[in-house]
């Protein structure tokens, strides 16, 4: 019989081990078990157990005591509390302290049993809700600040349409997440969402992914192939990179997003799909019509509605809401326990210029979680963690020199005077943009010696 599950028995008295590890073997489940609390800790550190039972008075350390150490070391398995000597102030300290549940011995066989299936059944749905969560996680879009305020709002605007989208960004800026969330809240939510990268497959085999093919069609084709377009009928389809598309295969989707209608290769019939299309790009896709290297016919099929990704350095303000999940979700994944990060830490990242934008702030956070000493993570980690050349040329981090705080203030002033010239030294549409009250901005214009007026007077020459 396949075990159910491994649980550590904690108790002084050798009668009750003998007992209780004879009664949860003959019901299927392995069973390990110690006299004492500390050799209890150091069981439950080492190795990975599905329930604790633990009786509450024993020499030394108390099963109380126990509970408080399992919490504090990130032991996540559920403790079930024992003792011969109840009362229900004990209870309720046990369970405060995050015991599941509180026997009182003597505990029939039968009561045992049913607690721990039940306790068992309670940390099967638990640990299932937390995947669900982690996989909802990855597919969710954070920010806080304003300039990811306006794309947000433009997704919600048109996901519920069958207007078809063109998502602009940099590498990094989290295209396919946005194309995801715009699937998830249009009404083909409950079709499939399928993505292509046009950049990464072959020129000769690009035809064969989109629109499938017929055993024998060619060499290797040993079998029918459904392509991406049937795959994703009744749902979306994201074209990644899509100004990297062969001009040949543009021709050919350019029929099917006129006709709605796909041809497998080698095949004879024409097969009606019922598709939204999304594509996304990190390229110029105006220039590349310029340079005759994208059918102008295409572009303007698919460039109904542009949407605008902002790259990670013109929202830093969203950095430690990125750098809270990207920990959460590392942990998660790895088992670890939650590393804070210090304020200093989370500066110099904002500091940073990301030229691969929320991927890079994702892999950085990974690897920080794993330099991080003293239980957190430290400017001096931050600092150890930056590749060289790759702390972004000529952000304050590292091209202003002198303690964090001037390095921050120069951080700040070249924020200030970059939103002021795209505002044209509107400082009311600044400080909007910067999420600042009015009065605010000119204040913190005065600390860091910006002078408004000579800004706009330099603007206006420029302008002449």
């Amino acid at each position: 019989m396949p075990t159910k599950a491994h649980l550590l028995i904690v108790d002084d008295e050798a009668n009750t081990l003998a007992s209780l590890a004879r009664a949860f073997r003959l019901a299927g489940h392995a069973a390990s078990v110690c006299d004492n609390a500390a050799k209890g800790l150091e069981l439950a550190k080492a190795q990975k157990f599905d329930l604790i039972l633990s009786d509450v008075a024993m020499p030394g350390k108390s099963g109380l005591t126990l509970l408080e150490e399992l919490k504090a070391e990130g032991v996540t398995a559920p403790v079930v509390m024992m003792s011969g000597q109840a009362d229900i102030e004990m209870a309720v300290r046990a369970t405060r302290l995050g015991a599941l549940d509180f026997l009182e011995k003597p505990i029939s066989t039968e009561k045992l049993l049913l607690t721990v299936e039940n306790a068992l059944k309670l940390q099967r749905l638990e640990s299932e809700n937390r995947q669900l969560r982690q996989r909802l996680g990855k597919h969710e879009i954070v920010w806080q600040g304003v300039a990811m305020q306006r794309v947000m709002a433009q997704v919600e605007r048109v996901a519920a349409s069958e207007t078809r989208i063109c998502i602009l960004g940099e590498t990094g800026t989290g295209k396919e997440l946005v194309a995801r969330t715009i699937h998830e809240r249009s009404g083909r939510a409950g079709g499939a969402f399928v993505t292509l990268n046009c950049a990464a497959v072959p020129a000769e085999l690009i035809e064969s992914e989109l629109f499938g093919h017929e055993k024998g069609s060619f060499t290797g084709a040993a079998g029918r192939h459904i392509g991406k377009f049937e795959q994703a009928d009744h749902g979306t389809i994201l074209l990644d990179e899509i100004g990297d598309m062969p001009l040949a295969m543009q021709a050919k989707l350019l029929r099917v997003l006129e006709e709605g209608e796909v041809e497998r290769i080698g095949g004879d019939k024409t097969v009606t799909v019922d598709v939204r299309v999304v594509v996304a790009t990190h390229r110029d896709l105006e220039a590349r019509v310029r340079e005759e290297k994208f059918r102008p016919d295409l572009f303007h099929r698919i460039y109904v509605f542009p949407l605008v990704l902002p790259p990670l350095r013109e929202r830093r303000e969203d950095i430690p809401a990125l750098v809270g999940h990207f920990a959460a979700q590392v942990s998660a994944q790895n088992g670890w326990k939650a590393v804070p990060f210090t304020a200093e830490a989370m500066e110099a990242l904002q500091a940073q210029s990301w030229p691969g934008n929320v991927r890079e702030l994702r892999n950085m956070v990974e690897r920080l979680m794993l330099l991080a000493t003293d239980g957190q993570v430290d400017f001096a980690t931050v600092e150890a963690a930056m590749p060289r050349g790759g702390r972004g040329a000529g952000s304050p981090a590292t091209s202003a020199l002198g303690p964090l705080a001037e390095r921050v203030d120069a951080f700040e002033k070249e924020v200030i005077l970059a939103e002021l010239k795209r505002s044209h030294s509107n400082v009311s549409l600044a400080a909007k943009s910067l999420g600042l009250e009015r009065s605010h901005l000119y204040k913190k214009a005065e600390q860091l010696g910006i002078d408004l007026r000579a800004v706009r007077r330099e603007q206006d020459l420029t302008q002449e």
